[in-house]
């Protein structure tokens, strides 16, 4: 089967199409067919060599994927093959053995849920790591009820998610939005939208920050005293005279939240967006597409 691998660690065109061996389902696996591999930033971080200590080359990026089930090994009783399926690897507790961007990938079992069929498949890709880093993400803050709360870069994927939750909780939502993207934070539910050069010392101050950039001591600027912020990735500590609670994570396997939040896009009460489909042998483009920013929405690579 074609898989693209990372062959050295550099830029996008250090990602080449390869053949490996079928994968087959040990046991509490699933074999799927991938329909669709979402790209993600940690992707790119990890193409590079950035970020938190990865496998050495070669190896198969990934997290995101939708598909069907092909095999099941032995204990696996919620699937059979031809269910179609859209879930998260667990990329970096893999150590990249095993990554999305293949035509077929074996994975635990756990890791996916039944996707609903009137989602397609590169829809339901987009999903996984990034609405379940929003939801979790939210719960750390844990902002006051009905709280104003600042999201940054709301126009991405991450970000967008956290902004519609943090709506249907009620909170009054301050968006910062992408380049030349502020329509689609307000489309979201957003009560404010800022421009992506805001100063954000000139914002009245907000008791949460949910800085999915991450901005780091640009996002302090914003809180309040006594506040809180969470970012994916760890920042400058601020000013310990200001008590502002800082939280950086990274996202846990939650199956029963993504399983939720799955419901919720094919419910309409989320939504997320692509800006466009490439082929898997295309992912060295799809690479520096992401990189060069802009974009409105997600790629995503089928093979």
């Amino acid at each position: 089967m074609r898989v693209v691998e990372v062959t050295e660690l550099g830029g996008p065109e250090v990602l080449k199409v390869a053949e490996r061996p079928q994968p087959e389902a040990a046991p509490g696996q699933v074999v799927v067919r991938v329909r669709a591999a979402n790209v993600n930033p940690t992707d790119l971080g990890a193409r590079a060599g950035q970020g938190r200590a990865g496998p050495d080359p070669p190896f198969v990026l990934g997290w995101d994927l939708a598909g069907d089930v092909t095999a099941i090994g032995e204990g696996v009783s919620e699937f059979e093959p031809g269910d179609a399926v859209v879930g998260m690897i667990q990329w970096y507790d893999q150590q990249g053995s095993v990554g999305a961007y293949a035509e077929s990938v074996a994975v635990d079992a756990e890791w996916v849920v039944p996707m609903p069929g009137s989602l397609d498949y590169p829809t339901a890709a987009t999903i996984p790591l990034n609405a379940v880093t929003a939801r979790e993400g939210l719960e750390l803050l844990d902002p006051p009820p009905e709280s104003d709360l600042l999201v940054t870069g709301a126009s991405g994927a991450v970000g967008g998610f956290a902004v519609q939750l943090a709506v249907a909780r009620k909170h009054h939502v301050i968006a910062l939005a992408g380049r030349d993207d502020e329509d689609w934070p307000q489309e979201l539910g957003a009560d404010e939208v800022l421009p992506r050069d805001m100063d954000l010392s000139t914002i009245n101050p907000v008791p949460a920050v949910f800085d999915a950039v991450p901005l780091g001591e640009a996002a302090l600027d914003a809180i309040e005293e006594g506040g809180a912020v969470v970012t994916t990735r760890r920042q400058p500590e601020a000013d310990p005279a200001r008590r502002i609670r800082q939280e950086s994570f990274l996202i846990s396997p939650d199956r029963e939240a993504l399983r939720a939040l799955v419901g919720a896009v094919e419910a309409g009460e989320l939504q997320t967006r692509i800006d466009r489909v490439l082929p898997l042998s295309e992912a060295a483009e799809a690479h520096r597409l992401v990189e060069a920013g802009g974009l409105q929405g997600k790629v995503v690579l089928t093979p």
